[in-house]
Order: structure tokens, then sequence, then C-alpha cells
């Protein structure tokens, strides 16, 4: 089920208002909704429009990982984090560091 909020940005997308952020969007309401390959499609526009949007790259991973693509999660997180480390963003580096562990940890 989506929220009003989904349905509006749909709207948006459908009416020709693609942009990497709008796209990022729609995948994060959609892994809160639990809808993963929804969320993946969406995320992996966004970094095919924005190939250096870090945060979208760690949800795209988060997706990939929920829909049981290890190495599609691995893959999103190492190139998120190369795009973190390059603009200097202290958090997400962090934050896929992490994940990275996990995932290596539960192999």
């Amino acid at each position: 089920m989506t929220t009003d909020m989904t349905q509006r940005l749909e709207t948006m997308l459908a009416s020709g208002k693609e942009t990497s952020l709008l796209r990022y969007t729609l995948g994060k309401n959609y892994i809160d909704a639990e809808q993963f390959e929804r969320a993946r499609e969406h995320l992996q526009r966004a970094v095919e429009l924005d190939p250096q949007y870090s945060v979208a790259w760690k949800f795209l991973g988060k997706a990939a990982l929920e829909l049981g693509d290890r190495e599609g999660a691995r893959d999103a997180w190492n190139r998120g984090l190369a795009c973190a480390e390059g603009r200097g963003d202290a958090q997400v580096v962090k934050e896929l560091g992490v994940f990275l562990r996990r995932l290596d940890k539960s192999a």
C-alpha cells in the first residue's frame, strides 16, 4: 500500500518531472512500505540520473539486500562509499562502512 505522498510523487513523475531527488524520494517511500522491487527501480534510476548521489546508492543497496541480492547490495554500497568519500560526506562514509562490514560478517 502506498501513501498519499507516494501517490503525489508518482503523479509528478508521470507528468514528466523526473529528477534524481524525485526518484530517490519515491524509492525511499517504497522501502518504508516494504515494496523493495519498486524501491529498487526508482533508486536505480536516481543513480542513473546522478551517479554521485551517495544516499541513493545507500538505499539502493538496502533494497537489493531485502530482495536477497547480496552482491547488488555490495556493489551499490561500494559505489556509494566512493561517492561519499569523494564529496567528504563523513556520515554516509561511516554508515556504508558499517553496512559493508555487516554484509561481510553475515557471509
